[in-house]
């Protein structure tokens, strides 16, 4: 927990005790079900819940904000975002089962109200949000393919709905299309570990999902 103080000072008693639990619940559950590698389980709150954080620093949603996590895995980035924002309502997404099992087994446990999960597809899920999270589970185009008639035209946050992408290494490629609209952050500019220095938040707006 000490990284997560050191960036986010400001979190409630309520949203200290939440990410607390978070390691002892990820390591109880990856004895079951395997959705962190053993190498990243000791790094569980930089890796994971800071890097999920990381959306955070350029985008505080508003309350009502709806946000659909594809590929969610074992729930990341949607259950520690969930714990920062509790009047915005995540959808976890993921096509394998027992992940989902780990994400409605952490959610229960947490008590968050504000998160729901779904085992399907992302371009099977119906309705839409103000905006898609992930990390990195695709290429980016592909991604946009998937979800692009899933961004609400209603917007309620600073930052137009759309795509918010974690990525890391160099991907300028996969960008080229989307190059006039979209903008990337390094997170370098924000953490000072070295896993951070090659990670990237990528935002696709809705207006480029129209076209």
């Amino acid at each position: 927990m000490e990284i997560i103080n050191k960036y986010f000072p400001d979190l409630t008693g309520r949203q200290q005790e939440q990410l607390a639990q978070l390691g002892p619940l990820y390591r109880e559950w990856n004895e079951k079900i395997n959705v962190i590698s053993r190498k990243d389980i000791d790094q569980l709150y930089e890796r994971h819940v800071l890097h999920s954080l990381s959306i955070a620093k350029y985008i505080r949603f508003a309350p009502g904000t709806s946000i659909m996590d594809v590929g969610t895995g074992g729930g990341f980035p949607g259950i520690p975002l969930a714990i920062l924002f509790p009047e915005t309502s995540f959808l976890l997404v993921d096509s394998i089962a027992k992940k989902i099992r780990v994400v409605e087994g952490i959610s229960e446990s947490l008590g968050l109200t504000n998160v729901s999960a779904r085992q399907d597809r992302a371009e099977k899920v119906d309705g839409q949000f103000d905006f898609v999270v992930s990390r990195a589970v695709t290429a980016f185009p592909k991604f946009v393919a998937l979800i692009r008639k899933k961004i609400s035209s209603r917007q309620k946050n600073t930052l137009g709905n759309g795509i918010l992408y974690l990525k890391g290494g160099d991907f300028s490629d996969e960008l080229e299309p989307f190059k006039k609209q979209v903008q990337v952050y390094p997170l370098s500019q924000q953490f000072e570990e070295e896993f951070f220095e090659t990670k990237k938040l990528i935002h696709l707006p809705l207006k480029k999902l129209l076209k």
